[in-house]
């Protein structure tokens, strides 16, 4: 597994599937950004106990919608791999819903241990960012409980983890310029449509790549056959 290779697969599946992607990120983005901008207009003008009650229900809101979104993500590039799209999206959903709470409860855990590490030495957060980052696959493809996905994503990292890093900071630093560019396009829209129009947009066109990036290093690491896009 190289850098370049995880990339140039997760390209070609990006183009090759695009609405496909696209629309299943914003089947869900479109009412998480609502509900965000929603949040963000009523806490404006709030006082400080009403404006940190929007903001910890936009919190849960968006953790537990955008950990939908990327399991769901997971499934459709685990769909998709070999060049045809064999489940609609709404399938889709119904397929990735038994793992939601896995995936909340594995998302926390993961994202704790990630927390702590960055706020001791930064290093040791990026070191657990790096062995955790197949715990979605781990619970969709596989069907683990949260501490096995855990585990399983260390196992599979294991021996391969500047690879994993370098997809990772790459996907990352792409995505953070991907989206400001695609909300500043929206920048002459009035706050509430431009938290929830631009955020939609941006959101939905960056998500599945990077989810498409990190879940076909799983495949990698699990042993899966190269990626083969065929042409539309």
């Amino acid at each position: 597994m190289t850098v370049g290779g995880v990339l140039s697969e997760a390209f070609a599946l990006y183009r090759r599937f695009f609405t496909r992607f696209f629309l299943t990120a914003a089947a869900v983005f479109v009412v998480l950004n609502l509900f965000s901008a929603i949040a963000a207009d009523a806490g404006a003008d709030a006082d400080d106990a009403v404006a940190a009650f929007w903001g910890l229900i936009g919190l849960v809101v968006t953790l537990v919608g955008s950990l939908w979104v990327q399991g769901a993500l997971t499934a459709t590039v685990a769909d998709v791999r070999d060049g045809r799209a064999d489940e609609d999206i709404e399938a889709t959903y119904r397929r990735v819903r038994p793992t939601l709470l896995p995936l909340l409860l594995a998302g926390i855990m993961a994202g704790i241990g990630i927390l702590i590490g960055l706020v001791l030495l930064i290093v040791p957060g990026l070191f657990l960012l790096t062995r955790w980052v197949l715990v979605t696959p781990a619970v969709v493809l596989e069907r683990l409980g949260p501490t096995d996905a855990l585990r399983r994503s260390w196992d599979l990292v294991k021996g391969h983890g500047w690879t994993a890093f370098g997809v990772i900071v790459v996907t990352i630093i792409l995505a953070a310029a991907a989206q400001f560019l695609f909300i500043g396009v929206f920048a002459f829209l009035p706050n509430f449509l431009q938290n929830w129009i631009g955020g939609l947009v941006a959101n939905s066109l960056v998500t599945p790549f990077v989810a498409l990036s990190w879940t076909l290093m799983y495949f990698h690491l699990r042993g899966g056959a190269p990626v083969t896009v065929l042409p539309a």
